[in-house]
């Protein structure tokens, strides 16, 4: 069986016996908090429960390394639409120990798309009309630094009010533990 038909299959059961009702709750955020944190699988479950969070507590934005890679990309957008339309009052900032993103070339990057189908010419158009595939595709070799960089995007953001604390921590993957690398209450 295909992934989307088994979704579908156990989403039909789990509205029929209405298990939702046990995740109901309002779009706000109890705990007026937005997270930003990486896609990683192994943090789905680990880190709410690692930080003591519940459905409906917190906003939940996700990217590849808890990265705010343009300051008016999605991802930003997302943290200020949380902070301005749905009352989060604080934000954090969470990358991980043996992330992905740690140490990502684009250079071996493409080459795995290359493998997938995806043609040079593609890429040297890509290159040609001034997108910097390089610096796009940067990955980082420190996952505290890139945590203070993300949270220095967030908090220096033009429209974002100032006094909104921007914390940054790491989480280890394998047990769950927070390090804090930027505590925004100091900032």
């Amino acid at each position: 069986m295909r992934i989307i038909d088994e979704i579908l299959l156990h989403n039909e059961k789990f509205v029929a016996e209405k298990e939702y009702e046990k995740f109901e709750t309002t779009k706000f955020p109890d705990k007026k908090l937005v997270i930003l944190s990486c896609m990683d699988t192994r943090l789905v479950e680990l880190l709410p429960k690692a930080m003591n969070i519940q459905n409906g507590d917190v906003k939940i934005v996700k990217s590849a390394g808890a990265i705010v890679a343009h300051p008016f990309g999605s991802i930003m957008r997302s943290i200020l639409v949380a902070v301005y339309e749905l009352k989060a009052d604080e934000i954090c900032v969470i990358g991980h120990h043996d992330c992905g993103m740690s140490k990502l070339k684009a250079d071996s990057f493409l080459e795995k798309a290359v493998e997938r189908g995806i043609t040079e010419e593609k890429i040297d158009t890509l290159r040609y009309s001034g997108v910097d595939l390089n610096q796009w595709l940067q990955g980082f070799d420190s996952v505290e630094d890139s945590v203070r960089d993300s949270v220095d995007k967030i908090k220096n953001h033009p429209l974002l009010v100032k006094g909104i604390p921007v914390h940054g921590l790491v989480i280890d993957p394998a047990t769950g533990k927070l390090d804090i690398v930027v505590n925004g209450y100091e900032e």
